[in-house]
């Protein structure tokens, strides 16, 4: 009997999603991938994350040549239809829950195992059974996944003798630079299945198929294997070593500072995480870069990354509702449309620009930037999730789901972390080189030079006062209220203001 056809998501794009061992497909398996235009009618995604995602499935396609059917279609079972009609079917475990139910839906489609990360399903479950009532603590997952795969180990102890070099990783940017100073990082060269793919979104714009959000400019991410590698070789080789100390930095004139830039390419599944994790760890070994930033790296996709993977089965499809706060008010029009240029307070305005321009910010501007003002105004935290989801080129619902519901909006109450994560104009003036030229002082409360997240950050502890009140982390500023003589005049004004572009 010849073998099943094996299917592909466009997030299944590396050379170990066709790897015959622990029953992955036959080497004479054929393969098809359907590329679906009904996912880019449900949403409105970013331009440049179209372009990406699309570029990518249609190089690995060419790569494949005759062995792959590619499908272009308007679902993806009237494309797998087209493709191996009533024939049975494998796929990898897919990346999100409305991916699982289709696969689990159609008949005779096998859904193997999960790739593409380093912890499986099982091995989670058997975790956070272990731990009880207890938390399930990144940290100590963390521990774990380093222990299991033996990733900056000393023998039994951590490399150094310490878990967790976040200590050293929290330096403010350079004083007076307007750049980090490091190499550059990879980029692409567009070539003709680029140009295709612009030509094809411009058609569905103008025909009124699909409607996208943000700027489509030169590609600004790997869309092959080859580049992928590339990338990672870059970043390990020249940009490693300078990643570590401003990791949570920002400049409004080096959005990339020494970040990898990866994450993209992970998503996709270009990149294993494991080949990420073990190259900055022997660029370490080999003297290469110093031990915070390689651990820095290596907590980002072997920590973070694999735990927000399996949160996101973990918690169920209830966890997208979640909404501990009651935030229900509606994303402004100026936040949907990025429209930066309507944005006076210096900081958001340049990370909205970023976003709209690239698809793409670090960690810190997602999280105390736009996150933090999301979380302050009240914003439903389901929007705010499709938000990220939509507008970011390494965004998927695996990925924004627990970042933003439990990280960023803090809309599950605590489950992931133990407060939430927000603050006034005073953490973002030590951290990046934003607030020096804006028209708002960090210090101001009030006034026409009130900063909106110093006063944010107030009306959002008024609002939260009682629960706030009762975390140890938090039970300071909810005391300190009370000293604010300013109080009632700051939540006038923040009233006043509306949602309209700070």
């Amino acid at each position: 009997m010849p073998p099943p056809a094996h299917w592909f998501f466009g997030d299944q794009l590396g050379p170990h999603f066709l790897d015959p061992r622990d029953g992955g497909p036959a080497r004479d398996a054929p393969l098809v991938m359907v590329e679906a235009k009904s996912v880019f009618r449900r949403r409105r995604f970013h331009r440049a994350k179209a372009h990406l995602v699309l570029s990518a499935m249609r190089h690995r396609a060419a790569e494949l040549g005759d062995r792959m059917r590619y499908v272009r279609a308007e679902t993806y079972r009237e494309g797998l239809r087209e493709a191996v009609g009533d024939a049975d079917v494998t796929v990898f475990h897919p990346t999100s829950r409305a991916a699982l139910a289709l696969a689990e839906d159609l008949e005779r489609v096998t859904v193997l195992p999960a790739r593409g990360f380093l912890v499986p399903h099982g091995d989670f479950a058997r975790w956070a059974a272990g731990r009880g009532s207890r938390r399930l603590l990144m940290e100590d997952f963390y521990r774990g996944v380093r222990r299991s795969h033996d990733l900056l180990m000393e023998g039994d102890e951590p490399a150094g003798g310490r878990w967790n070099l976040d200590h050293d990783n929290r330096e403010p940017p350079p004083r007076g630079a307007a750049t980090l100073g490091a190499p550059a990082p990879w980029r692409p060269d567009e070539d003709a299945i680029d140009e295709e793919v612009r030509r094809d979104l411009d058609r569905w714009e103008r025909d009124g198929d699909v409607a996208f959000v943000g700027r489509d400019g030169p590609r600004l991410f790997p869309a092959t294997r080859r580049e992928a590698r590339a990338a990672l070789r870059r970043f390990v080789h020249d940009r490693l070593p300078a990643f570590g100390p401003h990791e949570d930095a920002m400049l409004a004139g080096d959005p990339v500072l020494a970040h990898s830039l990866l994450s993209a390419a992970l998503n996709l599944g270009l990149l294993d995480p494991a080949e990420c994790v073990e190259a900055a760890e022997a660029a370490w070994r080999a003297g290469d870069a110093a031990l915070a930033s390689t651990e820095g790296f290596v907590r980002q996709v072997a920590g973070w990354r694999e735990y927000v993977w399996h949160l996101y089965w973990h918690f169920g499809e209830d966890y997208r509702h979640r909404n501990a706060l009651r935030h229900h008010a509606p994303l402004p029009d100026w936040f949907l449309e990025l429209d930066a240029d309507a944005v006076t307070a210096r900081c958001l305005g340049t990370v909205l620009a970023q976003v709209r321009d690239t698809g793409w910010t670090h960690h810190i501007p997602r999280l105390m930037v736009l996150g933090g003002y999301a979380l302050q105004r009240g914003w439903d935290p389901a929007a705010v999730t499709d938000w990220f989801h939509r507008s970011f080129v390494d965004g998927y619902d695996w990925v924004m789901l627990p970042n933003v519901v439990g990280m960023s909006q803090y809309a599950d109450g605590g489950l992931m972390t133990t407060k939430p994560y927000t603050s006034g104009g005073a953490y973002i003036n030590r951290m990046s080189d934003l607030c020096g030229p804006c028209a708002y002082r960090p210090t101001e409360r009030t006034g026409a030079r009130a900063c909106p997240y110093t006063a944010g950050y107030w009306a959002f502890v008024h609002r939260h006062r009682a629960r706030l009140a009762h975390n140890h982390r938090t039970a300071r500023p909810a005391a300190q209220l009370d000293r604010l003589n300013d109080l009632a005049e700051l939540l006038r004004e923040r009233e006043e203001a509306g949602d309209g572009p700070p």
